[in-house]
């Protein structure tokens, strides 16, 4: 289905951010960005999407799913 398609690949972006931080890092630094995020938003929900690697997911996900094979590395940062 597409729908199960695009949540993988979103979720492959995730492995990619994470092996790119060395998993733990990627953790702490995501934790810290939605605490920013939510005290700059005051909404649970704009803080989560606002979050850069779910900004990099999300933009994605769907559009091109060889994103993957071209992206550059720690290619979050574009989104903060």
């Amino acid at each position: 289905m597409k729908h199960d398609t695009v949540l993988l690949n979103h979720e492959k972006i995730h492995l990619k951010q994470q092996l790119e931080l060395l998993i733990l890092p990627f953790y702490i630094w995501y934790v810290l960005e939605f605490v920013f995020r939510f005290i700059q938003h005051k909404n649970w929900h704009v803080a989560y999407i606002n979050i850069s690697f779910e900004k990099e997911a999300y933009l994605n996900e769907g559009g091109d799913l060889h994103y993957l094979n071209e992206r550059r590395f720690w290619r979050f940062l574009k989104y903060l």
